[in-house]
């Protein structure tokens, strides 16, 4: 069955368990999606699930993509996202609800693109030790030290940790405890941080490791 929707981070706030302790919760606006095709083995070689999110104005997307959807009689949709799937039990056209999908207690993973940091250092970026702050230092204090040797090899290895591009990456947070559902507004509580900013994409998919 199909376990997996397209959501939205709304943010963060905390809940008070059943022991009355505060936990930080993330709330994430999980559909309402649309399935808008259902991919078999016999026709594309794998089973998936294509869902459609969020109804926008027909002119802001593709005319491929709205004729893709109009095919199946569906509202103009600006995400569309695959979920791997072997028994999806679901049919183009269906609206799939996060009250059909989850349940109070399971275990997810939410995947989202991190927030942009722009240029880093390797103090920040990769939480370098940096240099001493004295011992006639001048200039030292936060640089990443030595990178290479001379002779062999001579250059410094490709993937080697160091200042550069930070976040902005595809990132999941796995096994994540689902504490709230609101069916009514479409709202998803998680236990803990998920990746990106507010109002960031999400997929929330089953935990993969139970």
């Amino acid at each position: 069955m199909l376990k997996g929707l397209i959501g939205k981070k709304i943010g963060m706030t905390q809940i008070f368990d059943e022991n009355g302790v505060a936990v930080p919760v993330t709330l994430i606006e999980a559909g309402p999606c649309y399935v808008t095709q259902v991919r078999t083995v016999e026709s594309e070689g794998y089973s998936a699930v294509q869902l459609g999110f969020d109804e926008i104005k027909p002119k802001r997307i593709t005319s491929g993509e709205l004729g893709h959807l109009r095919k199946n009689n569906l509202p103009p949709l600006r995400f569309l996202r695959e979920f791997r799937t072997s028994n999806p039990e679901v049919a183009t056209g269906d609206k799939v609800t996060v009250g059909q999908v989850f349940a109070n207690g399971i275990r997810v993973d939410v995947t989202g693109i991190s927030k942009g940091k722009g240029f880093a250092g390797g103090v920040k970026r990769y939480h370098f030790h940096g240099g001493p702050k004295t011992h006639g230092q001048s200039d030292r204090e936060r640089g990443p030290g030595s990178r290479s040797s001379t002779t062999t090899p001579g250059r410094v290895f490709k993937g080697s940790r160091g200042p550069g591009h930070m976040g902005d990456d595809r990132v999941t947070s796995q096994n994540l405890k689902v504490v709230l559902i609101d069916a009514d507004r479409n709202l998803l509580g998680v236990l803990g941080a998920v990746p990106g900013p507010k109002g960031g994409l999400v997929l929330v998919n089953e935990a993969r490791k139970q």
